[in-house]
C-alpha cells in the first residue's frame, strides 16, 4: 500500500513541485488537483459562511480542513523526529495576532528524511480544567482546522539536526472564541520513499479576553531539599552535594531560577525587590550540610580532606541567605523525616524530635553551642503565621526545634514553623495528630490527598480555594490544597516533550481555563507546590513564575495570605498508598537502632535530649524521604544506624581485672570493679553481679551508679564470705530499665579467711590437740613419779674437810 501523503491530511507535491510516485503520477497528479479544487471551494464556503462569534464552537463539530484531503496516521507510533522549541509565541493570542514556532528537529531514526514540511493543526476550544484534562489525555484532540503543510529547507540524515521557524495567523487557526486550544505541531517528511507524519508535539494556545476578567492568584511553595549525604557517625558518605551546588547543579538551578525573577522598586524603597513572593521550604539539615562544607576541609568517606565543596557551599550559603532576606522561609522537619512512615511504624517521637515548631525537636548534628534545655512538655510556636512573634532571637529562643535555630543562624532569617508540608501531598490522621501535638497549626496537601480535593483547585466545580480543613482527634486543622497538576507540570519542566517552554505553555493553560470557568466577579486561587526534587530552571519555572507577575490575567499570591482567604469543602483525609513510603525491612532496622537509643537515653536521664541530639540527627536523616525511590540504599542506611547506635552501647563497659582473679582480704572485703565511660555525656548505670553455683559469696546490690563523661569510676561493692576459696562471678552494665551496656565479665573472686564453719573445725581441732598434749604430760609426770619412788636410798657418803688454800 502506497500513502504518497499519508501524514499531510491528504498529501501534497513534493517540494520541488514534482510527486514521488511511479508511472502513475500523471494520473495521481490529475486526480489530486481535482480534489484540491473540490476541496478548495468547499473551503471558502464554510469560510465565507462562518459566523465571527466569539462563542467557543461546539467540541464536536465538524473538522475544517485547510489543506489537501487524505488521511493522517495519527496513530502511527513510528515518530523519528524529536522536537525541541526555543520560541512559542505569544504566549497568550489576541485578534490579529500571528503564532511563531521556532526550535530544532533532530532524527533519531536511521533513514534520511527528504521533502519536510511543518504545520501547526488545532482542536476545539476549551473553557473549564475538566474539558483541559480531557483533551490532555485524549490521543490526537488538534483535529479541527488543519491548516496546510510549510515546506522546510534541507534533509534530516540519521543522528542529524534542522533549525526551523514556522508562523501561522490566528486567521489560518480560525482563533474566533476566547478559550485554551490544544493544538499539534505536525512534522512530514518522505522516509524510505513514503511520505509519513515522522514528529509531533502537543501543546496549547491560549485566547484570552481582551479586557481580562478578574486575576487568578498563584501562590508558590519551593522546596530546597536533598538527600542526605552524612552518615550517622555524622561523616560525610560522599561528595555529591558538591556537583548539586555547583553550577548548573540541582540545586544551583533552583537558587538561579529565584535569583532571575523579575524585580520592582517599592515607593520609598532603595533596593528593588522581586515582583512576586515565593515561599522557601527548607530542610535544615541540608543547611547543616553546607555550614560545616563552608567551615573548611572535611572528611568524605573517612577520608581528611576529601572534600571539594568548601567554597562553593560557602558561596551557596551567601546566596541563599539573600534571598531569605526577601522572601519568607519555612523549616521543614530535620532530614525532611518521612512522617507517615514514622507514624505507621510506631516511631511518633523520631518524628517529634525533627519538628522546628516545639522545643522537643532537638535532632541537629553538631549540637547548637548553648542550646536551650527542651521542655518537660512539648511546647507549640505562638504563631499562626511565623515563629516571629516575639522579639528574642530565633537563636535562643526555647520554645522552637533546633531545626528553626540551624536556619536562623545561617541564613539570618524567621523561619515559620507551625505550617507542615508531607512530601507526596498526603497524610493519615495520626501523622496530622502527631504534627499538631508538635507545633503545627496548618498543612499542605495535595489535592489527591482529600476526598474533595478537587472542589479546591477547580477540576470540580468553578470556584478554586486553596483554604479548607479536616477534623483530626487533637481537633479542626487548617489545610492547604496545593494543585498537583500545576505541580507536577513544574516540577518535569526541564523533561517536558519539546523543551521548558511546552511546559510553561501547560502551565497557562490551566490557569486560564481556571479564569474562565470562575463565576463573575469571584477571583480564584492556587497554591503551587512543585515536587521535593524538582529540577527547575529559569526557562521553565523561572518562566512561570514571572508569568505570575507579568501577566494582565494573573497576580502574586503569598503563602502566608492564604490561611485568610476564603474556604472550599474538600472532603474528608484519603489515605496514603503504603507503596510510597519507606522499605519495610529498612524501617524495622530503623525501629530496632531507636530502641538501643531510648534504652541508652534512660540512663542519660532528663539531658537526654540535649546529650543525644547528634544521635537523634542520625536517626533523622535515614528516614528522609529522598531515600522512598530507593529500598536497597535506605535499608543499607539502616543498618548502619543500628551498628552505629549498638556502638554507643559498647563505650559504657566494665574493665576485666589482669588475671581475672580478685582477692578479698577479709571476710567482709568489698569488691572493687573499674568501669569506663567513653561516652560525651554523665550516664546512670546499675551494676549486675552474678554467683554461680556456690553460696559462700554474698554480694550486695549497690544501686544506680553516675559516670562522669570520658572517665573511669572504681565501684566498691560490700561482700560476705562465708567461706574460704574461689568463686565464679559473672559481671556486667546495664542501663536503668535493663538493657545491657558493653561486654559482660566473668572473674574468679577467691577468698583465703576463714569462715565460721573453718574457724570452728580449726579451734575445735586446736582444743582436742590441746587435750591430748595435756593428756600425754600428765601421763609422762605420772611414770617419772612411780619411776622415783621405786629406786632405793643411798648410803650416806663422808666428803672430806674443806682445806684452806694456803
Amino acid at each position: 500500500m502506497s500513502r504518497t501523503a499519508a501524514g499531510r491530511a491528504g498529501g501534497r507535491p513534493a517540494a520541488d513541485g514534482r510527486t514521488t510516485a511511479g508511472p502513475a503520477a500523471p494520473g495521481r497528479r490529475r486526480r489530486r488537483l481535482v480534489r484540491t479544487a473540490v476541496v478548495a471551494l468547499v473551503t471558502g464556503t464554510l469560510t465565507a459562511l462562518a459566523p465571527v462569534a466569539h462563542a467557543a464552537p461546539p467540541l464536536h463539530s465538524a473538522p475544517v480542513l485547510a489543506a489537501a484531503p487524505g488521511t493522517d496516521d495519527a496513530t502511527g507510533s513510528d515518530r523519528s523526529v524529536t522536537i525541541r522549541v526555543t520560541r512559542f509565541e505569544p504566549r497568550t493570542m489576541t485578534p490579529g495576532a500571528t503564532v511563531t514556532v521556532t526550535g530544532t528537529l533532530v532524527n533519531n531514526g536511521k533513514s534520511t528524511i527528504t521533502g519536510l514540511g511543518v504545520r501547526l493543526q488545532r482542536g476545539e476550544a476549551r473553557t473549564t480544567r475538566a474539558e483541559l484534562d480531557a483533551a490532555v489525555t485524549q490521543e490526537d484532540p488538534a483535529t479541527t482546522v488543519l491548516p496546510g503543510f510549510r515546506d522546510l529547507r534541507g534533509t534530516l540524515a540519521p543522528g542529524g539536526a534542522l533549525p526551523f521557524s514556522y508562523s501561522v495567523t490566528s486567521a489560518e487557526l480560525r482563533l474566533t472564541a476566547d478559550g485554551v486550544y490544544p493544538v499539534l505541531l505536525n512534522v512530514n517528511g518522505t522516509v524510505d520513499g513514503g511520505q509519513r507524519r515522522v514528529g509531533e508535539l502537543r501543546t496549547f494556545i491560549v485566547r484570552e479576553p481582551v479586557v481580562p476578567a478578574t486575576p487568578t492568584t498563584v501562590a508558590w511553595l519551593w522546596p530546597l531539599v536533598d538527600r542526605p549525604h552524612r552518615g550517622p557517625t555524622g561523616g560525610f558518605t560522599d561528595d555529591d552535594l558538591t556537583a548539586a551546588i555547583e553550577h548548573d547543579g540541582r540545586l544551583d538551578r533552583a537558587l538561579t531560577t529565584l535569583e532571575r525573577l523579575p524585580r520592582t522598586l517599592p515607593p520609598g524603597a532603595r533596593e528593588p525587590v522581586p515582583s512576586l513572593s515565593v515561599t522557601l521550604a527548607i530542610d535544615p539539615a541540608l543547611v547543616e550540610e553546607l555550614t560545616v562544607m563552608a567551615a573548611g576541609p572535611y572528611a568524605v568517606a573517612g577520608v581528611a580532606g576529601a572534600g571539594h565543596g568548601t567554597q562553593a557551599a560557602a558561596a551557596f550559603l551567601q546566596r541563599l541567605r539573600a534571598l531569605a532576606a526577601v522572601h519568607p522561609v519555612l523549616a521543614l522537619p530535620y532530614g525532611d523525616v518521612d512522617a507517615d512512615a514514622l507514624v505507621t511504624a510506631g516511631l511518633t517521637p523520631v518524628l517529634t524530635r525533627s519538628l522546628p515548631g516545639t522545643s522537643a525537636g532537638t535532632a541537629q548534628d553538631p549540637p547548637h553551642a548553648g542550646a536551650p534545655e527542651p521542655a518537660s512538655t512539648t511546647s507549640a510556636s505562638p504563631s499562626a503565621g511565623s515563629t516571629a512573634s516575639t522579639d528574642q532571637p530565633t537563636s535562643t529562643r526555647t520554645d522552637v526545634g533546633a531545626g528553626a535555630r540551624i536556619l536562623a543562624d545561617a541564613l539570618h532569617a524567621t523561619p515559620r514553623t507551625d505550617l507542615a508540608w508531607p512530601a507526596g501531598g498526603s497524610a493519615r490522621e495520626a501523622t496530622l495528630t502527631a504534627l499538631q501535638a508538635g507545633g503545627v497549626r496548618s498543612v499542605v496537601l495535595g489535592n489527591g490527598g482529600l476526598s474533595d480535593g478537587d472542589r479546591s483547585v477547580g477540576l470540580s466545580g468553578r470556584r478554586a480555594a486553596p483554604r479548607t480543613s479536616v477534623m483530626t482527634s487533637s481537633g479542626r486543622l487548617d489545610v492547604l490544597v496545593a494543585d498537583r497538576v500545576l505541580g507536577d507540570v513544574v516540577g518535569t519542566a526541564e523533561k517536558t516533550a519539546g523543551g521548558p517552554r511546552m511546559a510553561e505553555q501547560r502551565y497557562l493553560a490551566e490557569l486560564a481555563v481556571l479564569g474562565m470557568e470562575a463565576p463573575a466577579g469571584v477571583p480564584q486561587t492556587v497554591l503551587v507546590a512543585p515536587p521535593r526534587t524538582v529540577v527547575a530552571g529559569p526557562d521553565g519555572a523561572g518562566a512561570m513564575m514571572a508569568d505570575t507577575a507579568g501577566l494582565p490575567w494573573l497576580r502574586p499570591g503569598a503563602v502566608s495570605a492564604l490561611a485568610a482567604g476564603p474556604a472550599v469543602p474538600a472532603g474528608t483525609l484519603v489515605d496514603p498508598v503504603d507503596a510510597g513510603r519507606l522499605d519495610p525491612t529498612g524501617l524495622a532496622a530503623v525501629a530496632q537502632g531507636v530502641g538501643v537509643r531510648d534504652d541508652l537515653a534512660g540512663a542519660v536521664g532528663s539531658r537526654a535530649g540535649i546529650a543525644l541530639q547528634a544521635d537523634d540527627a542520625a536517626i533523622a536523616r535515614t528516614v528522609s524521604v529522598t531515600w522512598r525511590g530507593n529500598p536497597a540504599g535506605f535499608r543499607a542506611a539502616a543498618r548502619d544506624l543500628r551498628a552505629t547506635l549498638d556502638r554507643l552501647r559498647g563505650q559504657v563497659t566494665l574493665l576485666a581485672p589482669a588475671d581475672g582473679t580478685y582477692t578479698l582480704a577479709s571476710n567482709d572485703a568489698p569488691l572493687v570493679l573499674t568501669v569506663r565511660n567513653d561516652l560525651p555525656f554523665t550516664v546512670t548505670v546499675l551494676l549486675d553481679l552474678r554467683t554461680r553455683g556456690t553460696r559462700g559469696l554474698s554480694i550486695s546490690n549497690i544501686g544506680p551508679q553516675t559516670l562522669a563523661p570520658g572517665q573511669r569510676t572504681t565501684l566498691q561493692v560490700p561482700t560476705k564470705v562465708h567461706q574460704s576459696g574461689g568463686f565464679a562471678v559473672d559481671a556486667g552494665l546495664t542501663t536503668p530499665s535493663g538493657a545491657p551496656l558493653g561486654q559482660r565479665v566473668e572473674m574468679q573472686v577467691k577468698s583465703t579467711i576463714y569462715g565460721p564453719v573453718s574457724l570452728l573445725i580449726t579451734f575445735g581441732a586446736a582444743g582436742l590437740l590441746g587435750l591430748l598434749f595435756l593428756r600425754r604430760l600428765v601421763l609422762f609426770l605420772l611414770r617419772r613419779r612411780r619411776a622415783a619412788a621405786a629406786v632405793p636410798e643411798a648410803p650416806a657418803v663422808v666428803q672430806p674437810p674443806t682445806r684452806s688454800p694456803v
